[in-house]
């Protein structure tokens, strides 16, 4: 395969420094390398800001699918209702997640290009008792729109739920604070905003509430807490870990810590997004999501005309070093293309120019 830039939500462009670590080989049960796993657990309590004797990190291995279903399944006993609020196709997972699990639960559902209602999460909590958890994506990929977590975090508060966030396309580029939010479950992936390889996910969690939890998972290899305590111990996984993605995931981290942290990251992300709409839009092509609501991850364009190819439009861009991702609506016609990873403001720029020569040519 040839070396291209990823310009989708992950898996990503990774440094050449990421990919050198997974050159080694690694025994599970080395001290040297559970003491990796226990550097990256406490990392990911750093960039949460949260107190290591309030919260803990546990990883799992699988996609960050795996992870979330890991908490759903390890968190939520038969007697709890789960309150999902949905706007796009991964809240909707949520939902055949639960279905699967056999979660009581009760969906608040939203248009794909709009954040979920105060005023109606409001009148559920309200008029359902039984209620005890709520689980919003963060920032839906399917339409890169980003949803409100301080809204969602305070209602969780004021009727007293607990609250599970995922993260996956958000932690790590996005500022948030853990702690002061409140947030009892914050669910994220090796190879998002950290800019690792993909391999496992991991679950930020308020130690008090994990602890509860014991006896509840209805599966072996996603027990959030089982996995949870075999890992406080010394640092090994249950089973057998991903340890090149580990290893590298750990070098991500610290070239995060090296750009100067998530604010900086974050930083590189929203010019990345701005330039990227503003230069597009001046071709005609308009993003779907209105910018009061545009998250700096991923941006899903509209066709600019009944003419347009999407496959001849991703090959073109393709053959010139980008690989863009297609759209994810079935009402309307879109592309999306993602900015996080390691691609900065040349390449931004360089895609930019790519696509202003396709315009031209199609143009004729």
């Amino acid at each position: 395969m040839n070396n291209y830039k990823l310009l989708t939500p992950g898996p990503l462009t990774t440094t050449s420094t990421v990919k050198e670590e997974m050159l080694l080989d690694r025994c599970t049960w080395d001290d040297d390398y559970k003491s990796i796993t226990q550097k990256i657990r406490s990392q990911l309590l750093t960039f949460a800001g949260v107190d290591p004797a309030q919260y803990t990190a546990v990883l799992m291995p699988g996609s960050g699918t795996f992870a979330v279903e890991s908490v759903l399944t390890s968190t939520i006993a038969d007697e709890d209702k789960l309150l999902i609020v949905s706007n796009g196709a991964y809240g909707e997972r949520i939902v055949q997640m639960a279905g699967y699990i056999g979660l009581r639960f009760a969906e608040y559902r939203v248009s794909y290009d709009q954040q979920p209602d105060e005023a109606g999460i409001r009148s559920v909590l309200e008029t359902d008792p039984d209620i005890s958890h709520i689980v919003m994506v963060h920032c839906e990929t399917t339409t890169g729109i980003l949803n409100p977590l301080e809204m969602i975090s305070r209602l969780a508060h004021e009727y007293d739920k607990t609250l599970i966030i995922d993260a996956m396309s958000s932690f790590g580029g996005i500022e948030m604070d853990v702690g002061g939010l409140g947030i009892d479950y914050l669910i994220s992936s090796a190879n998002k905003c950290i800019q690792g390889v993909p391999g496992f996910g991991f679950v930020i969690a308020k130690t008090g509430k994990l602890a509860a939890c014991k006896g509840i998972a209805r599966s072996l290899s996603l027990d959030l807490f089982d996995q949870w305590k075999e890992m406080d111990k010394d640092g090994k996984w249950r089973y057998t870990s991903p340890t090149h993605v580990v290893a590298a995931f750990s070098k991500a981290m610290d070239e995060l810590v090296q750009e100067g942290g998530i604010p900086a990251r974050s930083r590189r992300y929203r010019d990345n997004n701005a330039m990227l709409r503003e230069r597009l839009a001046q071709l005609g092509i308009h993003a779907y999501i209105s910018p009061d609501k545009q998250s700096p991850i991923i941006t899903t364009f509209l066709f600019p005309n009944e003419r347009f190819s999407f496959q001849d439009f991703y090959a073109y861009v393709k053959a010139r070093g980008y690989v863009i991702y297609p759209g994810k609506l079935t009402e309307v016609d879109t592309f999306r293309i993602g900015n996080i990873g390691e691609i900065h403001r040349q390449d931004i720029e360089q895609l930019c120019e790519i696509i202003e020569e396709y315009m031209g040519v199609t143009a004729k």
